[in-house]
């Protein structure tokens, strides 16, 4: 579906349906993908207690770092994948294909081996309170087995995505979430294999999503069949996939890393609020993906337009996209403050965490549309091939959030958990801001000269 090409003419109102068809299946696809966290939280939580379910919650920022690690470099590639799909270089989508699905797939198999010999040290590291770590510890090395099934996956959906195809990986994770689920229920609650069974049922769901994609991508798509032999590891794909895929990955690494930082600045304010945060953080994740995955669109479907040489059509996308951004964001902020402590309390935490929780989410959803305007302007600047800058402002900010977040801590408490990432989001914005404004003023030259 070459929609640079075929839509270039169109006008505001059918860029939004064009936009918003495209998002929704990657919408739809992150809700499904983090129901592996929800289902684990809630059926361990409600058969296992609130102990089980602080320790799954306290393995989540060490999980993170590998997992954005792998989503930061696959998003450089998916924007590669859109650039050569809307400029029409159909044969090198192959190649940058096989090259990375093997050089992903080995590289996150030696480090999620490192990662399971180093689980308990990391956990110690983080300060995991001594109620949870043994509980920690068991599931985090048994997660760390599905990351190199991640890591192939993160490649084929970059691929799929960047070719016009978001159907794809809804599918995937719609096979996945299902085989999740059931066996949650047969390993926890039916086997009572506590945390470590909710970590084999992840795993195992991953390898079937990773599976399904690879086989749908065959038969679906004969551009993107796996290609064997002496080109595999194409120099030049190598090269251009490495270009656009590490800025993203150093970023997403520094900010999961960070992560860690602010993991052990939250595990000093006790179990409760571990539960609290750790399980806020888990609705939240699905609230902000209507934001994230819009963001993703605006990506994508800008880097189709500019390989195709259509600038004014991408800038049309960006405005179009910012509107729809901006009034989505509202929503979400509407819909989350009343309800936050409700969805918290589903968990089977305590009063005291449901209070925490509550809190919690009336003041960063306050800050919803910001986060919402930083996330359209950066798909903007990252569907331009702009990445590096993306990934500067981004460390920028998480900096910012983690000198924030011990500076205000004797001013707010727990709270400024919440204060300091609102605070991070409006550096942002900034940022992307003025590299919008810089770059327009830099094209104005041009022309004018």
């Amino acid at each position: 579906m070459q929609m640079a090409k075929n839509h270039k003419h169109k006008g505001g109102g059918e860029i939004a349906g064009i936009l918003l068809r495209f998002s929704l299946p990657l919408i739809l696809s992150g809700v499904l993908q983090q129901l592996y966290n929800w289902a684990d939280a809630f059926i361990v939580g409600n058969v296992e207690g609130e102990l089980a379910l602080a320790a799954i919650g306290a393995t989540g920022t060490v999980v993170n770092f590998y997992l954005m690690a792998i989503t930061g470099f696959t998003l450089g590639l998916a924007i590669l994948f859109a650039q050569k799909h809307g400029g029409g270089e159909m044969g090198d989508i192959p190649k940058i294909l096989s090259a990375f699905s093997v050089l992903l797939g080995v590289v996150f198999l030696l480090l999620a081996a490192a990662g399971i010999g180093l689980a308990s040290p990391l956990l110690h590291l983080l300060h995991t309170t001594p109620d949870t770590i043994d509980l920690a510890e068991r599931y985090l090395q048994i997660i760390f087995a599905g990351v190199p099934f991640l890591a192939v996956y993160n490649v084929y959906s970059a691929a799929l995505r960047g070719t016009g195809d978001s159907r794809a990986p809804f599918l995937a994770i719609l096979v996945s979430s299902i085989v999740n689920v059931a066996l949650d229920i047969l390993f926890v609650a039916g086997l009572r294999w506590g945390v470590a069974g909710a970590a084999v049922a992840t795993v195992l769901a991953q390898a079937a999503m990773t599976v399904f994609l690879i086989v749908y991508a065959i038969k679906k798509h004969p551009l993107l069949r796996f290609r064997t032999g002496k080109g595999m590891l194409h120099r030049t794909a190598l090269v251009q996939g490495i270009r656009l895929g590490v800025p993203p990955m150093i970023q997403s690494s520094v900010s999961a890393f960070g992560g860690l930082l602010l993991q052990n600045f939250m595990n000093g304010f006790g179990t409760q609020t571990v539960a609290a945060i750790t399980t806020a953080y888990r609705v939240d994740s699905i609230i902000l993906l209507p934001i994230i995955n819009l963001g993703s669109g605006i990506s994508t479907l800008v880097a189709q337009s500019d390989g195709a040489g259509e600038k004014k059509r991408a800038r049309n996308i960006f405005a179009v996209g910012t509107v729809l951004m901006a009034a989505g964001s509202l929503l979400l902020t509407l819909l989350v403050i009343p309800t936050g402590g409700y969805l918290i309390a589903m968990f089977g935490v305590g009063q005291e965490a449901v209070e925490i929780g509550q809190c919690f989410f009336q003041r960063i959803a306050s800050f919803y549309a910001v986060y919402g305007l930083a996330t359209a302007v950066r798909g903007y600047l990252e569907g331009l091939g702009d990445v590096l800058y993306s990934s500067i402002a981004g460390i920028a900010s998480l900096v910012c959030r983690i000198l924030l977040s011990y500076a205000m801590e004797p001013l707010y408490g727990n709270m400024t958990i919440a204060y300091a990432e609102a605070f991070s989001w409006g550096i942002l914005l900034a940022l992307y801001l003025f590299r919008l404004l810089w770059k327009r003023a830099e094209s104005a030259k041009g022309r004018c000269a």
